[in-house]
């Protein structure tokens, strides 16, 4: 039988890892395979991601699923909570889902689904970090609010989100992409933010760099170090970029205060990819006996 898993319970789970020296580990999880694996492998958190279907379908991450992205994650507990027994499943929450306007009704399905905690995914801040201009754009999908009759739309919206969630001792995480962003997630209460470095590199479909790590890593730590001056007890984490291996993210816990990393491509594509091909090779490497 699956284990029950209340808000407390989660931060006591990851306060006793982050002082037991151990660093926190979420696991982006698509498949009820790569999960049952996951929780084999210890993984803290199992985090359902919508886009987690274009990995499994062989594609680059894609972040294109608003307005579809909940009726996605919301399909894929199931098949997970099937094989995830000990460890809190966390779903990705698109709040701006124009199929549910209703921000408290969107939320409870995936509270009555058996999800035990969110984090903002899909989040506009993606789309922001990426145009130039992204303060202007966010004035503007904030602007959209009123058209669809709801007191917040955009970043706004994810924020609000976050702390309804809170008021219902539901766990959170947060997505964050400036040090304004960790400051108002932490402000929402979200239990962990988590600086995002742009769409994981490596592997057969990467993302191209977008920006040196030392450059990526300076400005995670500014974020970190927003969330903290609000709430100094919020868990760190990091997430994307060329951290796509266990090897790569020491260089994370070298020169920044993250207690953790999450990981999505860097658990359910690449190391599925390198299995896989490594296997082929191997059974094709072995030479037929000579008679």
């Amino acid at each position: 039988m699956r284990m029950k898993f209340a808000r407390k319970e989660i931060i006591e789970k990851l306060k006793n890892e982050i002082q037991e020296k151990r660093h926190i580990l979420g696991a982006g999880c698509s498949t009820g395979l790569i999960a049952k694996c996951a929780e084999i492998g210890k993984a803290d958190l199992i985090i359902v991601y919508s886009s987690g279907k274009s990995r499994i379908m062989g594609l680059a991450t894609t972040m294109v699923m608003f307005g579809d992205s909940n009726s996605t994650t919301l399909g894929m507990y199931d098949e997970l909570a099937n094989v995830v027994k000990r460890t809190p499943i966390i779903a990705g929450i698109e709040a701006n889902d124009i199929s549910c306007l209703d921000l408290e009704a969107s939320l409870r399905r995936f509270i009555d689904k058996g999800f035990n905690g969110a984090i903002n995914f899909p989040t506009v801040g993606l789309y922001e970090n990426l145009i130039e201009g992204g303060i202007a754009f966010r004035k503007y999908t904030e602007s959209q609010a009123s058209s669809y009759g709801v007191s917040h739309w955009g970043w706004s919206r994810e924020v609000e989100m976050i702390r309804k969630l809170h008021d219902w001792d539901v766990f959170t995480m947060a997505y964050v992409l400036s040090p304004r962003d960790a400051a108002e997630m932490a402000k929402a209460a979200a239990d962990a933010i988590c600086p995002h470095v742009g769409p994981t590199m490596g592997g057969l479909a990467g993302s191209a760099p977008m920006g040196g790590m030392e450059e990526l890593l300076s400005k995670a730590q500014e974020m970190m170090e927003a969330a903290k001056k609000v709430n100094p007890d919020v868990i760190c984490l990091v997430h994307g970029g060329p951290f796509n291996s266990p090897e790569s993210t020491r260089t994370i816990y070298e020169k920044t205060d993250a207690q953790g990393f999450v990981g999505a491509s860097a658990i359910e594509r690449i190391p599925v990819e390198n299995a896989v091909i490594n296997a082929c090779k191997g059974y094709k490497s072995i030479k037929p006996p000579e008679k």
